[in-house]
């Protein structure tokens, strides 16, 4: 039985992009394109209905977790497709990607993200964007090959999970992943929630392949080399959304990796008092969330089977 796939496109704001976004996802052929119009107040729509895609508008604006729910209660595929306005995938992405799916037990397909500073062929950099995200024994989140030569990374290989900017995803997985109906949290608001759903998928078993054949250009917003550009606020909200991931997806490996754990919290500390004060208001917030990351503990853990989380699983270079 062939899965069908929904390739949902997220904008906000950013019609100069969503054209060629469209016009890549369109020569995939998936069996529906969404495009998910988070208040745009541009040629969003126009583009969508000239793309032949379903427009989901959402108003008032929502935070980027909100929207993908709605791209996922939206949308109808057994596989789902997440892909941004900035996202830009060359042909083969999908079948690529629907292979990886053969086995029952793979949740997602991380594909391999190269830099870019626009749309076009001649705004593609020879520089890796991601082979995927992992979780390291530190419980830091971050981007697998970040900065790599765009030729790094060839191998198929399970990862840990797939960024956001590009993802596929079996719904099986996301309905399982699922706390009180939301599959990305709404607390986490942007940052890191892609990594706490990865996280939440490891936790209950589901595996997560990167596929370097499923190839996309993207342009990046927030990563390490960027981070200086950043908001404070959106910096802060990345240091505060750890804690509430640790805090929902951790289990018995903590015990082993607690001395890496509580070495890197003291430098982090370290880091903020003498470099970035502007972060500390993050620890307030995140013990203010706490009570709800905790709720959301109880009904993950509670579906736990067994095994062990991989942490620091990472494609080989």
């Amino acid at each position: 039985m062939s899965l069908t796939t929904s390739l949902t496109v997220l904008c906000t704001d950013e019609a100069p992009l969503l054209g060629a976004a469209l016009e890549a996802a369109v020569a995939q052929d998936p069996d529906e394109i969404v495009v998910l119009d988070n208040s745009s107040t541009d040629a969003t729509p126009e583009l969508a209905q000239r793309a032949g895609a379903r427009l989901l508008r959402l108003e008032p604006r929502v935070s980027y977790a909100a929207a993908m729910n709605a791209s996922i209660s939206g949308s109808t595929g057994d596989l789902v497709a997440f892909l941004q306005a900035d996202t830009f995938v060359a042909p083969g992405y999908l079948e690529a990607a629907r292979a990886a799916f053969a086995d029952p037990l793979v949740g997602s397909v991380a594909p391999k993200l190269v830099r870019a500073v626009g749309p076009g062929p001649a705004d593609r950099l020879d520089q890796l964007d991601a082979a995927g995200m992992v979780v390291d024994r530190r419980r830091k989140n971050g981007l697998v090959g970040h900065g790599a030569p765009a030729s790094a990374y060839a191998r198929r290989a399970e990862i840990f999970g797939a960024d956001g900017a590009a993802a596929v995803y079996r719904r099986a997985t996301l309905e399982d992943v699922a706390v009180e109906g939301e599959v990305f949290d709404v607390d986490l608001e942007r940052w890191a929630s892609d990594a706490d759903l990865a996280w939440r998928a490891q936790v209950l078993g589901w595996r997560c392949l990167y596929e370097p054949a499923a190839l996309a250009h993207h342009i990046r917003a927030y990563s390490p080399s960027t981070r200086a550009e950043m908001s404070e606020g959106s910096r802060r909200m990345q240091f505060r959304n750890r804690y509430l991931m640790i805090a929902k997806n951790e289990g018995r490996e903590l015990a082993r990796d607690l001395p890496l754990v509580l070495g890197y919290e003291l430098l982090a500390l370290g880091h903020v008092l003498l470099r970035e004060r502007h972060l500390l208001p993050a620890y307030r917030d995140a013990w203010r969330r706490l009570p709800a990351a905790r709720r959301r503990r109880r009904a993950i853990q509670a579906r736990r089977i067994g095994g062990r989380v991989r942490y620091g699983l990472e494609a080989p270079r």
